[in-house]
């Protein structure tokens, strides 16, 4: 049996959110909880030893000025409305290396899906974080596999809230034009069945950028407060949800038979937010990773 590739370490993980709306910074941990909880550790494969990455890196995303804000809390080192501790800023180099090592492994190793499990990157801009997010992860790892690789990536982003950080740095670093082409942060709109109908129009046009040879890796961000029943969303109501893990997997399979190898994929959660109940949350993650891995795991000799 085929096992995702999951790229998690605990040093990743802030536990110090005493107050805070948000549990972002704690997700990873508790979906790894989780998974042992209901015993499917049989389907991820954990992968703890890759390297964060420097200080220096989150500048090919953001301000020095605004990077030593943080580190030093200093300024608008709040701006991502999460409480600032030691152990949040020692997990932040670890939370982009595990989506940075994700994004390496499955280049290296197409056959295998890989998972980050990763939020709180997509809000935050070169001069400030913003919405329970403070360094632009998916930028920072983009421009570093394009300057290892020559890949350039494309991103699903199904979270709740448009994912801006992409966006916004492009003119902050011009090298992310090569490293995540224009059109290629994918946000859906619309609601419910209009919701993966708009999706699919845009998996159409990534398609079409992977056989032009322009993309060469897809994330998939699945963020949960797209569910209508989130404290922060509401586009799709459960069936839909779901539906879209369904639709981005067997997606991946189509193009990669026309392409005659392995798409590179990479998982991530992003955000989910249920005060009353944040399991639910956690469990709907949960059913759309084993989703993609039944869909894509089952590739006929592909993956």
């Amino acid at each position: 049996m085929n096992k995702i590739k999951t790229f998690y370490t605990p040093k990743q993980v802030c536990t110090n959110m005493t107050g805070s709306f948000s549990k972002s910074p704690l997700k990873p941990m508790l979906l790894m909880q989780k998974i042992k909880e209901k015993e499917y550790n049989t389907f991820f494969d954990i992968i703890d030893d890759f390297e964060p990455i420097k200080k220096s890196d989150f500048y090919l995303a953001h301000t020095k000025n605004y990077v030593d804000n943080v580190y030093n809390k200093e300024g608008n080192y709040n701006s991502n409305s999460l409480p600032w501790s030691k152990e949040l800023v020692e997990s932040l180099p670890y939370t982009t290396g595990s989506l940075l090592a994700a994004k390496r492994h499955a280049i290296q190793n197409p056959g295998e899906l890989c998972f980050a499990p990763i939020s709180g990157m997509h809000h935050a801009s070169p001069d400030s974080g913003s919405g329970f997010c403070t360094f632009s992860g998916q930028v920072i790892s983009a421009i570093k596999i394009y300057k290892e690789f020559g890949f350039s990536g494309a991103y699903f982003d199904l979270d709740g809230h448009y994912g801006n950080s992409i966006d916004d740095s492009y003119t902050f670093n011009p090298l992310l034009e090569k490293a995540i082409p224009r059109k290629c942060n994918v946000n859906p709109k619309g609601l419910n069945e209009n919701y993966i109908n708009d999706f699919i129009q845009q998996l159409d046009y990534i398609e079409e950028m992977i056989i032009g040879n322009k993309v060469h890796y897809v994330v998939f961000a699945h963020g949960a407060d797209s569910h209508k029943d989130d404290d922060l969303g509401g586009q799709v109501n459960t069936e839909c949800w779901l539906k879209a893990s369904e639709v981005f997997a067997e997606w991946v399979n189509k193009v990669s038979k026309k392409l005659g190898k392995p798409i590179p994929v990479v998982l991530c959660l992003f955000g989910g937010y249920r005060a009353d109940d944040y399991n639910i949350v956690l469990e709907l993650h949960l059913k759309s990773l084993l989703t993609c891995n039944r869909i894509i795991n089952c590739n006929d000799g592909l993956l």
